[in-house]
């Protein structure tokens, strides 16, 4: 990775409104939000994310956003529900610092509510469970204890179950407040029946009640305790940039108050302020905070440095390119925020589950009183089993199945430099069965480097004339291998006290090459020594000169071709270069010949080879697609490790082999850099970016890889695959449980404090499973 990643431009997000909320407790208060936020005017579609806590809405254009965001805020209120004081952040990073503060806010709330529904509960259960403990109205006393712990401690639940109730919902608090008011309910019934002479001989069940609410605030406590964990990775991207820059007089002054074009120095060990370019000295910058490279980049002047990364053994000057919402980190940060409020497909099936489940379970309870009832008689088990149904039925687990996996995954993929346009790119990892990569600046480093040119047919002075023509013609194009010609052979010049002939009338030919009127450019010796005589523009000391590929000529002498064979035996790509033949016959005018050979050469990447492996042990076909030459492309494969080469592709190609790759039953994953690969990386099932190309590439992928290591994309695709794994693996756990507890409550096997208990450890599971995606390692860090 070069500390040029500055230059990169995170893809954009479509524009959406997004609201953080504050009071959700359960997947069905999500469901119950993203209902009552779809049904207003303006929006197009609703996802509310119960692990980040935020609803995020897509606008169809017809209310603008400030009335919209105004409306979801109004809409949220109404059912019960607060936004949170994020909504105020002034950027994404002031808005995770408001999300940590109302984390510690829960944490602190669910602990201290536990803490005191565990002093009180403890002495309900052991009174009524302990027949020595038990005294002349020790029923009383227990009332008197589970009373507060299941009216007041219980609180946040029953007003979530009111909330709901008035809009005609259900959530994951309905079955809690069922479940406890019940208990209580039947309790004092009995409690005070049989003090006025009835019920007598019933049992009390405060102690369920109590028990239960402990267990569940127990749960909610640690849950939320783990679940503030998983935000820490993108909370380390927004937090690692320093609060202040030193100018170069020395003056100190806040990071945000930095403008593009001022300078600020970076001493040993300081940390960058904001994305710039070096102008003076020289250090190694640990950037592994972007990339996930722990090997520290040297650089020097003229490179870019992000801001957040570390100069780690000098002292750099550097003038700002990107502040505050521009800079590369403020551009991940909020990519990741946006993937992971983001709803996987596999989500979907799990939301619609969330808006039956809690009805079912309702009626389940009802039916297995009635049945218990009826073939019993037994008010006291009929009750028991009823309660039980409706604790244990908790869907908690169901709806952070999902969010917190992805929270974590997209987390530990930005430590990674590995970024997730959303959910569904994790899905697409699944079924891919072969990648293709582009060549240059993909597999090679993209730095092309003149190695020879030859005119075999031409004098000497003439050849000079015809590569010097060239190279000008070469400087009108943008192309990595026509810069290194035209830089080559610049250079040359200028040591040599010459200029470059001037050029007009460019044009370029596309995926062949480029051609230009270039002064002093005719020669009739050139034509002379291919047979043929030189006239028109070469008369007058101009001649249309013609720089590309072998498909871009009328001819190519023999000498010729056997020059760029060997260039192209060797991995070097050859570049002809030519004018026409001139009055050879009517007709041919514009058909050239290809005088001269020059073949550069780009330097294979370091890590290639071992990330083709590992996209073997992945277990994809891998193929090496490029416009270049297939003598050169098939010397690169060979070298790294590519058995399947497809080459001579026009960028415009590029798409169509991909389908014709997909409609021979392939799943492809396609890893470019460059403009032309922009619309293979669309047509691709997966398109993968490589950070350091161009924007259009990126902004037409699913993942995007900051580094320039080629092995992050195989972490790309690992990690992409554990999540999803991870996911399947909390979704099946989660339905498992409720399949399995449901008919053991209903049939009487299961108490209901156990059935509490087991319902929070549900929940832990899945927030323990999700957060192993933490310790992911890929393999870059596996060496």
């Amino acid at each position: 990775m070069s500390t040029t990643a500055s230059a990169v431009s995170i893809p954009a997000v479509p524009d959406a409104v997004t609201l953080p909320i504050e009071g959700m407790t359960c997947s069905s208060c999500a469901a119950t939000i993203q209902g009552g936020l779809s049904k207003l005017p303006g929006v197009e579609d609703a996802v509310v994310n119960y692990a980040t806590r935020r609803a995020t809405v897509r606008p169809d254009g017809s209310v603008p956003a400030d009335a919209l965001r105004e409306a979801m805020s109004s809409t949220v209120t109404g059912l019960g529900y607060a936004v949170s004081s994020a909504a105020d952040a002034d950027d994404l990073a002031d808005e995770h610092e408001a999300h940590v503060r109302a984390d510690a806010a829960r944490i602190a709330d669910y602990r201290r509510r536990f803490t005191v529904a565990a002093v009180l509960a403890v002495p309900t259960m052991l009174l009524s469970m302990v027949p020595a403990l038990q005294f002349a109205g020790w029923e009383w006393v227990v009332a008197l204890l589970a009373t507060p712990v299941i009216w007041w401690l219980a609180l946040p639940f029953h007003r979530s179950t009111w909330a709901a109730a008035r809009h005609g919902a259900t959530t994951m608090d309905t079955l809690v407040t069922l479940g406890t008011m019940a208990a209580w309910t039947w309790s004092t019934v009995v409690l005070v029946g049989g003090a006025l002479g009835g019920f007598e001989g019933g049992h009390v069940y405060y102690e369920t009640g109590a028990v239960i609410v402990a267990l569940i605030l127990l749960g909610k406590w640690l849950e939320v305790r783990s679940s503030a964990r998983a935000g820490d990775a993108i909370r380390a991207l927004s937090s690692r940039q320093s609060a202040t820059a030193r100018l170069e007089d020395g003056t100190e002054i806040a990071r945000d108050a930095l403008a593009v074009g001022m300078r600020f120095v970076v001493r040993p060990g300081e940390t960058v302020a904001t994305d710039g370019r070096v102008v003076e000295g020289e250090a190694a910058v640990d950037a592994s905070l972007v990339t996930g490279e722990s090997v520290p980049v040297r650089a020097a002047v003229g490179s870019e440095v992000v801001g957040g990364t570390i100069a780690t053994d000098g002292a750099l000057t550097v003038e700002a390119t990107r502040v505050g919402a521009e800079t590369m980190l403020a551009q991940i940060a909020r990519m990741v925020d946006e993937a992971q409020s983001g709803r996987a497909r596999v989500q979907r099936l799990a939301d619609r589950i969330s808006r039956i489940f809690v009805p079912v379970v309702i009626g389940v309870a009802l039916l297995t009183l009635v049945v218990w009832l009826a073939v019993t008689g037994d008010a006291n088990a009929a009750f028991t089993a009823a309660v039980a149904v409706l604790i244990i039925s908790c869907p908690c687990a169901l709806g952070l199945a999902t969010p917190l996996a992805i929270m974590v995954g997209t987390g530990r993929g930005a430590q990674l430099g590995v970024l997730v346009r959303g959910p569904e790119a994790l899905e697409d990892t699944r079924d891919v069965t072969t990648i293709v990569l582009d060549k240059t600046g993909t597999v090679t480093e993209g730095r092309m480097s003149l190695v020879s040119s030859v005119a075999p047919g031409l004098e000497a002075s003439e050849e000079s004339v015809l590569l010097d023509a060239a190279a000008a013609v070469e400087g009108r194009s943008e192309h990595p291998i026509a810069q290194a010609i035209h830089a080559a052979r610049a250079s040359a010049a200028a040591a040599s006290q010459r200029e470059l002939p001037r050029v007009k009338g460019f044009r370029s030919v596309a995926g062949q090459g480029v051609v230009a009127t270039v002064q002093g450019a005719g020669c009739a010796d050139s034509a002379a020594a291919h047979g043929a005589g030189a006239a028109g523009s070469a008369a007058a000391g101009n001649a249309e000169v013609w720089v590309g590929s072998r498909r871009l000529f009328g001819s190519v002498p023999a000498e010729v071709e056997a020059l760029a064979a060997a260039a192209e035996d060797r991995g070097e790509t050859a570049v002809f270069a030519g004018r026409p033949v001139v009055g050879a016959a009517p007709g041919d005018a514009e058909l050239p010949v290809a005088e001269a050979v020059i073949s550069v050469a780009d330097t294979i990447k370091a890590t290639s080879a071992s990330a083709i492996q590992s996209f073997r042990d992945l277990g994809l076909e891998v193929v090496l697609l490029t416009g270049d030459n297939a003598r050169a492309a098939r010397a690169v494969a060979a070298e790294v490790g590519i058995d399947r080469v497809i080459a001579e592709v026009l960028p415009g190609d590029k798409a169509d082999t991909i389908r014709s790759l997909q409609a021979d039953g392939a799943r492809v994953a396609m890893v470019g850099d460059g403009v032309n690969d922009a619309p293979a990386l669309a047509q691709a099932d997966l398109g993968i970016a490589v950070g350091t190309g161009a924007d259009v590439a990126r902004e037409a992928s699913d993942l995007t890889i900051v580094s320039g290591d080629l092995r992050a994309a195989a972490d790309a695709i690992a990690l992409s695959r554990r999540t999803l794994a991870t996911i399947r693996g909390n979704l099946f756990w989660a339905f498992a449980y409720n399949t399995a507890a449901i008919p053991l409550a209903a049939l009487g096997i299961l108490d209901p404090m156990i059935a509490a208990a087991a319902m929070g450890g549900s929940s832990l599971f899945v927030v323990g499973n999700s957060l192993r995606l933490r310790s992911f390692a890929g393999y870059r860090q596996r060496g």
